[in-house]
């Protein structure tokens, strides 16, 4: 009785075991289910982890737990990369560490650890990343400056009306910008008529520009020099820069020779030379080129987007088998008895026998005559046995595979999983062989991929959408057939081409794939093999029924996308046609208007003078009307006049002051210093009268308009109308 107890409760305590373990593992998934609802990453892989370590059979928690895996680990690494970002090194490296730890597929994040580790070490050993060279040429190199820039011109806006040449106007927007103008050798000025209101120093340049058919750069940072905007021109006088390109995201050549591809077709840059070594352009241009190839390659180089699909291979097979009924005999045979001698006549009256199955005959044959000495003694009858069979069976079968791929954007991905089946081929001789065919001549072999083959090319699109391209193949060896007298195996396969588009973390499910094959025979007398119950004892009744499915499961987990910010989207002026130039931000968009004073954002040199004082520009009346002195610079005020006072409004100008740009007017009436074209009027007349060329000069918000003051040896101009 004890024995008996004893076998009964190791089953008792090995079930109790089974379900609280199953109880365990649904609670943890549960809590995992919570956290990840709440999205505390972390929280949910332990939970998830410890339901599969409970239960490691149980697809769920499988899917689940490699499913948070993935997400925990992409999550440690993202913080990790913003506190590398802030330079906050130990703190990423930990944080990489855990991610590596979590998913020791995750090529990211142990590759983000080992940088982060190198770069700990540098700082503590006090390395510079850097080498400095001391070589002459080196400190020749380290002298070596950028593309000339323009100093700054100021932002105040002035209203320029004149007719003119083309040189006295670049002049005189050279003497208000305190800047040199030179022009090329080859210069022909042209006479024109500008119109400009509310324009800066720097834009009513670029006009002038633009109207005379010429190009201005500067040569030093305040001198500019003024030649004819025609393409021997630029190419004789526009100053170029050199730079290299290091570019980040590149793998191979081609990608590197369409970068260069893209820079001569969209910047007109011809000089550029590719080091595929060290995935860098060297490109040589004129600033404006060297300046947009830098915004452009910065957008083009963007690291590819990845993802990682999950590929779940489920084969079902399922066999079920029903055969019930007699199998009743279905041959008789007679045959003579050989253990049983047969009489015969000796032919003297007498009798014998034979034994055996000779039969009396000659040669062991029976004569006619002993076939009236026959009896049932001497025949054998044959019946097989009668049989009855009931039997049932039914089998399922699972197959699943779970493998991962990582691919990148556009880049096919292929996971064969399975063997290698050689196949004979060659070419097949005249006569040899079997079944029509000749024997091989010249045999190779070619190998075959039997088992699950998939090829992926993703493309992943900016809403976190991937598009896969695939190809689902599921072979085996179902046979063999002779072939030129070579076994040749008989494959059979599966396959699926389709193309989808899934959301990240989206499960798509591929099937289809149904093979179902149902078999019924009925074997029996007939007649009575139909009628019923009755039948099943003289016939059997077998029906087989075979079920084979295969389902594919894709679902695609994006682990980089690609990242477009608003200066990726944003449109940028290149200039025209046949030139490449950048058009700078306007100041009177990024630099708000002040309440109150229109001018009191200005320099102090640019605000409207205070009594007593004379403007920038002007000269100073002496008594006979002659000017008393040469003309200042745009920027510069008469010595001692220095205006400390509160900004002024820009308006009607202060009495006793003359507004910027405007010439005082000497004691006789007529200005002290104004240029006087050749059908100048004759000096000393009125300023209220018309005079021609027609000239004005003021700042924007001024109602006052006069010319200013011109190199010296010009005759005065009035102002016009």
């Amino acid at each position: 009785m004890k024995q008996t107890s004893r076998f009964w409760i190791v089953p008792l305590i090995f079930a109790l075991t089974l379900s609280g373990n199953a109880d365990q593992a649904s609670a943890a998934y549960k809590r995992g289910t919570k956290a990840e609802a709440q999205d505390h990453y972390d929280e949910a892989y332990e939970a998830f982890r410890e339901a599969h370590s409970l239960k490691p059979k149980d697809p769920k928690y499988l899917a689940a737990y490699t499913r948070m895996r993935f997400y925990a680990a992409v999550e440690h690494a993202r913080k990790g990369q913003q506190l590398e970002a802030a330079g906050k090194f130990p703190e990423a490296l930990q944080e990489f560490e855990v991610a590596s730890q979590i998913d020791d597929t995750n090529f990211l994040a142990r590759e983000e650890a080992r940088k982060t580790a190198e770069i700990i070490r540098k700082q503590a050993r006090g390395q510079e990343a850097s080498i400095t060279f001391h070589e002459p040429l080196a400190k020749l190199a380290e002298q070596a400056q950028g593309p000339v820039e323009l100093e700054p011109l100021t932002d105040a806006q002035i209203n320029l009306r004149l007719t003119e040449n083309a040189t006295f106007i670049y002049k005189t927007i050279g003497k208000l910008a305190g800047i040199n103008v030179m022009f090329d050798a080859d210069y022909k000025p042209q006479k024109l008529t500008i119109e400009l209101n509310d324009v800066t120093l720097k834009e009513a340049l670029d006009a002038v520009a633009l109207q005379s058919k010429t190009f201005w750069q500067a040569t030093a940072p305040n001198t500019i020099l003024v030649a004819a905007d025609t393409a021997a021109k630029r190419k004789e006088l526009q100053n170029t820069a050199m730079k290299t390109f290091y570019l980040q995201n590149i793998s191979t050549p081609a990608e590197l020779q369409e970068a260069a591809t893209t820079l001569k077709g969209i910047l007109d840059i011809n000089r550029i030379q590719l080091l595929p070594a060290q995935n860098a352009l060297v490109v040589r241009g004129t600033t404006d080129q060297m300046v947009l190839a830098e915004h452009l390659l910065e957008a083009i180089d963007k690291p590819k987007s990845e993802v990682v699909v999950d590929v779940a291979v489920l084969q079902v097979s399922r066999n079920r088998m029903l055969t019930l009924g007699a199998v009743p005999p279905s041959t008789v045979s007679l045959a003579i008895n050989p253990a049983v001698s047969i009489p015969t006549d000796t032919g003297s009256g007498g009798t014998g026998s034979t034994g055996g199955s000779s039969g009396g005959g000659s040669g062991g044959s029976l004569t006619l005559n002993s076939l009236k000495y026959l009896n049932a003694t001497n025949f054998v009858v044959s019946i097989p046995p009668y049989s009855f069979t009931a039997l049932t069976s039914d089998s399922d079968t699972k197959l699943i595979q779970k493998p991962e791929i990582w691919a990148l954007d556009n880049e096919k991905a292929t996971l064969k999983i399975g063997d290698r089946i050689p196949i004979a081929t060659g070419s097949f001789g005249a006569t040899g062989g079997t079944q029509g065919y000749g024997a091989l001549v010249n045999t190779q072999f070619q190998y075959i991929d039997v088992g699950v083959n998939i090829d992926i090319t993703p493309h992943i699109h900016a809403d976190r959408e991937v598009t896969l391209k695939m190809t689902l193949e599921i072979s085996s060896v179902t046979g063999s057939q002779n072939i030129g007298g070579i076994t040749q195996p008989v494959i059979g396969q599966r396959r699926v081409d389709l193309e989808s588009r899934l959301a990240d973390g989206e499960i798509n499910l591929v099937g289809g794939i149904l093979e179902d094959t149902e078999t019924h025979s009925l074997s029996g007398y007939p007649g009575l093999a139909k009628l019923p119950v009755l039948k099943y004892f003289f016939a059997q009744d077998d029906k087989q029924r075979q079920e084979n499915e295969i389902v594919f499961a894709i679902m695609p987990h994006i682990v980089r996308s690609q990242e477009l910010t608003d200066e990726n989207l944003r449109m940028v002026d290149v200039g025209a046609g046949n030139s490449v130039s950048i058009r700078r931000a306007d100041p009177r968009k990024s630099t708000p208007a002040s309440t109150g004073s229109k001018d009191s954002s200005l320099p102090q040199s640019k605000r409207t003078p205070s009594p007593g004082t004379t403007p920038p520009g002007a000269t100073t009346p002496g008594p006979s009307g002659s000017p008393a002195n040469s003309p200042a610079p745009a920027n510069d005020s008469a010595p001692g006049t220095k205006d400390s006072s509160l900004p002024q409004s820009k308006g009607t100008p202060s009495p006793g002051t003359t507004p910027p740009g405007a010439t005082a007017p000497s004691p006789s009436g007529s200005p002290a210093n104004s240029p006087a074209p050749a059908n100048d009027p004759t000096p000393g007349a009125s300023s209220s009268q018309p005079l021609k060329p027609s000239s004005a000069i003021s700042p924007a918000s001024s109602t006052t308009g006069s010319t200013p003051a011109p190199p010296a040896g010009t005759a005065p101009i009035g102002p016009g109308s």
